[in-house]
């Protein structure tokens, strides 16, 4: 049959390739178009990027991208769909309970419960049963539209507290919508998947008590965490990296190996570093300031506090307030304890005039800030309260924006290699709703960062919207040898504060211009990037960060003497080396070295010092025979300096 104009869309596909279809057309027929298989693992589509029901007709021209397990929306489709499913399942055995909220998250999904009593372990497996059991009905969800007033007034009749409040707080939109499948149905945006038959494995892993909205001060929820995936080989995979995940818990091997230490005592969110941590915190520091002299960037440093004049010109205090502590009192003035750098920064830049000749402008700083962060979501060196910022912010004009992104893009990444971190997602987040500053200063900036990245030939995501209200930015999250992802750098563009504290340059027509403000962090902080470090590594790190580099053991006291002398030639070319000659026998020395993750052990025998040599044991990988010492210095030097993540021993 052939259509009319008005009959027909025209569908851009991701590749630019264009199709057409009926109108009225859902993404899976799109997909089945595309190929019978992706039909079947689609979940849903985004129009114009927007996410929407892969069942949802389309009415008009648009492009498409069908969305996958494979992609993180993807994910976090079936994920949300997943927590609808535990809801009912906990509805179905526990009437009285009330709903708060089930979003996905970076893995798997939540919800929250108001119940009488906390969830056992046996409550989890009756829960998990039920949810199989509506999975196998191939339930199917179904998108219904209503008014504001009404899906409130049927809330307050039902007596569903914590939904109320959500549409009265949160929702001005004069429809709403919500999700229905089987009996159930819940407050709920959408998108999701078109039925329960795609879920084919799944697991509650966890459940703990949440704060209503994350507030101290409101009632304790109880939430249940799960997991879900399409196929059940991808829940194995799960499970073992969340053994693995166990063993490498940088809280555990931070004890273990000494690194860092938090203590009530002291104060919640403050890190005591360990003389171990402390080591490699600052070989990482060391790297750090080589780096950045070494391209370009001038060092400074500022105060831990500052008058909160200074704050409240920069907007601090009406735009974070919530993440600041009190201010202090000082000579009948009020000081504010900093929670960023940028400010001073600025008020240094504001020291002098500065030429287009000077730009662009490089300043660096690790920067400890405090921030107020509540006490439900502490935890290990991953959230604190204290922490170091490996900031820095760059000053440019308008026409060596692109150039210098490009070179800052480069810088990041070169940063990350050296780490051995080379996995990594990448996202653009664009001009939200409200923002302030020029929009064509923002599609300057927007246009300036794709440009980089395509330059670069990078991957990368859109985040539609997503920018903060004073610039669009780059987030680089970094995966681990888990595959875990974990927010680190990030390129932040900034109209708002060179206009608030009135920055200016001279251009070469003697025009006074206003500069462009980059802010920039490339490991994040140096507590989280450490515990990401920990875990990444699983405690063993490599040899030029490794608080230990050599342990020299004796076989027998006869070998004391030796044994000292070797230690003393290692630790004369700066390699970290310690001594063991207690009377002990070696096994059991040995052992304590392989628990502290020592990358090399030296053992000395009668042996040995006839030949005048040392034997080798690499640490998780056993002996590797005997070598000259001189020999072992070199190769442990070249290993050190080239900042390698495995001996060529091994």
């Amino acid at each position: 049959m052939t259509l009319s104009e008005e009959e027909k869309i025209k569908v851009t596909l991701p590749d630019g390739g264009e199709v057409v279809h009926p109108k009225g057309a859902t993404g899976y027929d799109i997909a089945h178009a595309i190929a019978p298989g992706l039909a079947k693992a689609a979940i849903a589509i985004k129009v114009d990027g927007v996410a929407k029901d892969i069942l949802a007709p389309i009415l008009s021209d648009c492009s498409v991208e069908i969305l996958t397990f494979d992609s993180h929306e993807g994910k976090q489709v079936l994920w949300h769909s997943s927590s609808h499913i535990m809801a009912q399942a906990v509805l179905d055995i526990f009437p009285n309970a009330k709903l708060a909220i089930g979003p996905a998250i970076e893995e798997g999904f939540y919800y929250d419960f108001d119940v009488e009593k906390p969830f056992a372990p046996e409550d989890l497996e009756k829960i998990e049963k039920r949810m199989g059991e509506i999975i196998k009905e191939k339930v199917t969800f179904k998108r219904i539209d209503i008014s504001r007033e009404e899906m409130l007034e049927k809330y307050k009749k039902d007596g569903a507290i914590y939904k109320t409040e959500i549409i009265e707080d949160d929702i001005t939109d004069e429809i709403v919508t919500y999700y229905r499948h089987s009996n159930f149905e819940d407050l709920c945006r959408g998108p999701h998947i078109p039925s329960s038959s795609i879920i084919k494995a799944f697991k509650l892993t966890t459940s703990s008590g949440a704060y209503w909205r994350g507030d101290e001060k409101k009632k304790m929820l109880q939430r249940i965490y799960g997991v879900s995936f399409p196929k059940h080989s991808m829940l194995e995979d799960y499970l073992y990296r969340l053994e693995e995940a166990k063993k490498r818990d940088h809280r555990i091997l931070g004890k273990q190996l000494e690194l860092f230490h938090i203590t009530n005592e002291v104060g919640a969110g403050l890190v005591l570093w360990m003389p171990k941590g402390a080591i490699i915190r600052n070989e990482i520091e060391n790297y750090w300031r080589e780096e950045h002299i070494k391209n370009g960037y001038e060092l400074v440093f500022s105060p831990h506090i500052a008058h909160l004049d200074l704050w409240n010109r920069s907007g601090h205090t009406d735009f974070y307030a919530d993440d600041m502590y009190q201010p202090i009192e000082i000579d009948e003035a009020r000081y504010q304890i900093k929670p960023m750098n940028c400010p001073f920064h600025i008020a240094m830049y504001k020291s002098r005039r500065w030429s287009y000749r000077d730009l662009p402008m490089r300043w660096g700083e690790l920067g400890t800030v405090y921030r107020y962060e509540k006490p439900g979501v502490l935890h290990g060196l991953m959230r604190v309260r204290g922490f170091t910022q490996d900031d820095a912010h760059h000053f440019v004009s308008p026409e060596g924006m692109e150039t210098e992104l490009i070179w800052l893009i480069k810088f990041c990444l070169h940063i990350l290699d050296t780490f051995k971190f080379q996995d990594y997602e990448i996202f653009l987040s664009t001009r939200p709703e409200k923002a302030i500053g020029d929009p064509a200063d923002w599609e300057k900036a927007e246009n300036g960062l794709r440009h980089a990245m395509d330059t670069l030939k990078l991957n990368y995501s859109v985040d539609e919207g997503g920018g903060a209200f004073y610039g669009p930015k780059i987030d680089i999250k970094i995966k681990d040898a888990l595959g875990r992802s974990w927010q680190c750098s990030t390129i932040q563009f900034d109209f708002s504060l060179p206009e608030r504290f009135d920055m200016t340059y001279t251009d070469a027509d003697g025009k006074m211009k206003r500069p462009f403000m980059i802010h920039r962090a490339l490991l994040g902080s140096i507590e989280r990037f450490f515990g990401v470090l920990i875990e990444h590594y699983a405690g063993r790190f490599p040899l030029w960060l490794a608080p230990v580099q050599a342990m020299v053991l004796a076989l027998t006291d006869d070998q004391n003497e030796y044994a000292k002398a070797v230690c003393e030639k290692l630790k004369a070319v700066n390699i970290r080396a310690h001594l063991d000659i207690r009377s002990e026998k070696i096994g059991h020395k040995i052992r304590e070295s392989e628990l502290q993750k020592i990358p090399y052990m030296l053992i000395i025998g009668k042996k040995e010092i006839e030949n005048d040599t040392v034997s080798v044991r690499l640490h998780g990988v056993g002996d590797k025979g005997s070598l000259k010492l001189a020999e072992v210095i070199d190769l442990l030097k070249t290993e050190i300096a080239e900042k390698k993540i495995e001996s060529e021993l091994k």
